[in-house]
């Protein structure tokens, strides 16, 4: 979920209060269209062999964890790439001082690297995109390209709806301060992809969206916030992201067929 429920700070503290929360009428629909968009997936989305072996890790939003993901690892895998999951359980956001506890995901995808003697890809889902993007900054030599589905880092105090989620799992956190503010906001050092759905009930689209550069874009697909791991689009676009030759990454032009990496 989104990154002010990360430190747990108050939307009217931050400069991200000037945006707004998705209208309850799309929060109360999300249940209901993440599990449309499950069953869409299942029936008409199928993967292509379009992957290099290369290494993924997913990472889940705030709440979920292996489980949540499975659909989207199993995706990945079928597309031709080797999908981890992060290895932490359930996402309860982190423990303690944030670069502290960051550094055992960076280890994770520096392991990995010398394991498969390959750069590694990194998807993150709504909180799960911070820390994507957040290890990416740390070891940008390790990483290939960061993905991020609903993740708002430019609205990181405000413009959403799961506060009181993070509040029930965690209560004693420090506060989120504008320096932290700023630096989650900062774009990776690589390549890096942010899928977002102006019809989120979650979080704020407008919070998901990336400066276009020559390594970076914003990706809008039609999908719920709990639904993105799951939704056809979004599954397709990750695979042909995930597919962009090493090195040779270009953002996704319009119009262009999602199933492959051509």
């Amino acid at each position: 979920m989104p990154p002010c429920t990360l430190l747990g700070m108050d939307s009217s503290q931050t400069l991200a209060s000037s945006f707004r929360a998705p209208p309850l009428s799309l929060l109360a629909m999300e249940p209901l269209r993440a599990m449309l968009d499950y069953c869409a997936a299942r029936i008409g989305c199928e993967p292509m062999p379009v992957g290099d072996g290369h290494p993924v890790v997913v990472y889940p939003g705030l709440a979920g964890g292996s489980m949540s993901t499975a659909h989207l690892r199993q995706f990945i895998q079928r597309s031709g790439f080797i999908a981890r999951d992060w290895e932490r359980g359930v996402n309860t956001g982190p423990q303690g001082e944030f670069d502290d506890w960051l550094a055992a995901l960076v280890q994770h995808v520096r392991d990995l690297h010398a394991e498969h003697g390959s750069t590694v890809s990194l998807v993150g889902w709504s909180l799960g995109g911070v820390y994507a993007r957040e290890i990416a900054k740390i070891c940008p030599g390790s990483v290939r390209q960061v993905i991020t589905l609903g993740t708002p880092f430019g609205s990181l105090g405000g413009g959403n709806h799961a506060g009181t989620v993070y509040k029930l799992l965690k209560r004693d956190t420090p506060q989120l301060t504008p320096e932290i503010e700023a630096r989650l906001r900062e774009c990776p050092p690589v390549p890096t992809t942010s899928i977002y759905s102006k019809t989120d009930g979650i979080v704020s689209w407008r919070g998901c969206i990336e400066r276009r550069s020559a390594q970076s874009e914003s990706v809008e697909v039609a999908a719920s916030h709990l639904g993105m791991g799951t939704h056809a689009q979004v599954l397709r676009i990750v695979a042909n992201r995930l597919a962009q030759p090493e090195g040779k990454w270009r953002p996704l032009r319009r119009g262009e067929r999602v199933g492959s990496g051509k």
